[in-house]
């Protein structure tokens, strides 16, 4: 800084000392220009809180927001492109994993069915509100940091200049003696100019109404997007959920029944078929063996025992037949497999008897040979 640059800021010191510790008093301004300068001051505060506060809103998760600054800090130092993914939501993150889990169940489950449906669901929400932080981004956050990083900081340049310059010309107004009045009016018109050129700036800012409007209608706008979107896929959702819940309770109610022994050896097999005789003990003396009783687990067994070495299923239900061609059976029945129609149904025989029956009412044993 030059001689004159330094001797120039300490005039502005000793101004800005004597009206602050003595009274002294400065040019005034006029009551347009405070109010403007008001307004813009409260503009610059409104924005620095606007761009913190939507970007809270967009992704409330503090943790996430480090996460990913750090991130892009990391692929600038390396040189590489813009990994901005976006943040990750939350609705995403539990579609994840109860897509996962759903799938773990398997298809046989119908709840594992209803997870991976509501799972998909949150996915699309999740996605629909990474698009509304991309809009949002686009419309809102960017217009308003261009705003705070031009205009206002074009304006806060030029108040200070102003304050400068009305320092200098004070100093110089109140040592009018030791100054000549054409330095005196030099520092007039500089004053006069910045004064100037940063009001129009202010009421230009002030006074653009239009693009700050559209800036909080692309916001609306892009919250009504996603609103609108996350409605449909839930009504949706609720619509398959509502299906699944009729289905569910119109099938038959499932009882637990215990597994009955099976056989695995031709000596097991003789011992539960083992008829009622009188045979003679190495002794000499006679052993009249005890019949099988009704309702013992060695005739429970005989009764309901299926041959070990052909496929067979266990009826869980009673069903009856409702058309011609359909096999009736009652609990606990055993039902010689012989082929498969399709997934829902079966064919079989059942004492002489053959015929389609419906494969949820049945327990399978032996499953049919792979085609």
């Amino acid at each position: 800084m030059s001689v004159s640059g330094v001797k120039k800021q300490f005039h502005k010191a000793s101004q800005m000392l004597n009206e602050r510790l003595l009274g002294a008093e400065g040019t005034k301004m006029d009551q347009d220009f405070l109010h403007m300068k008001r307004n813009v001051a409260l503009i610059h505060h409104m924005l620095h809180e606007l761009l913190s506060k939507t970007t809270d809103f967009l992704q409330p998760n503090p943790a996430y927001r480090a996460r990913l600054s750090v991130l892009k800090t990391v692929s600038r130092i390396r040189g590489e492109g813009s990994t901005d993914g976006g943040y990750p939501q939350a609705e995403g993150v539990l579609g994840d994993s109860m897509v996962r889990y759903g799938h773990e169940l398997g298809p046989s489950s119908e709840f594992g069915g209803a997870l991976t449906g509501v799972g998909e669901a949150l996915q699309q929400i999740g996605k629909a509100k990474g698009d509304l932080d991309t809009n949002v981004k686009c419309t809102f956050i960017e217009p308003l940091q261009h705003l705070h990083n031009t205009e206002i900081k074009g304006i806060k340049h030029q108040l200070k200049k102003v304050s400068g310059r009305r320092l200098d010309f004070d100093y110089r107004r109140r040592r009018r003696g030791k100054s000549s009045s054409e330095k005196l009016q030099t520092a007039w018109d500089k004053f006069q100019s910045s004064k100037e050129l940063a009001e129009r700036s202010m009421f230009l800012l002030l006074q653009n109404d239009v693009d700050h409007l559209n800036n909080l209608s692309a916001l609306v706008t892009s919250l009504l997007d996603f609103h609108r979107n996350s409605q449909r896929i839930l009504q949706d959702l609720q619509g398959n959920l509502q299906s699944r819940l009729t289905a569910a309770s119109n099938q038959p109610e499932r009882r637990y029944r215990p597994r009955k022994p099976r056989v695995h050896s031709e000596s097991s097999f003789r011992f539960y078929h083992q008829p009622s005789v009188t045979s003679t003990a190495s002794s000499g003396d006679q052993v009249t063996e005890i019949p099988s009783r009704p309702g013992s687990p060695i005739t429970c067994y005989a009764d309901s025992a299926a041959p070990v070495d052909q496929p067979c299923c266990r009826a869980l239900y009673s069903f009856k037949s409702q058309r011609d061609g359909e096999l009736n059976f009652d609990p606990d029945d055993v039902i010689i497999l012989t082929s498969r129609i399709d997934d829902n149904w079966l064919e079989g025989s059942l004492g002489g008897r053959s015929g389609l029956f419906p494969a949820n009412y049945v327990d399978v044993l032996v499953p049919l040979p792979e085609p």
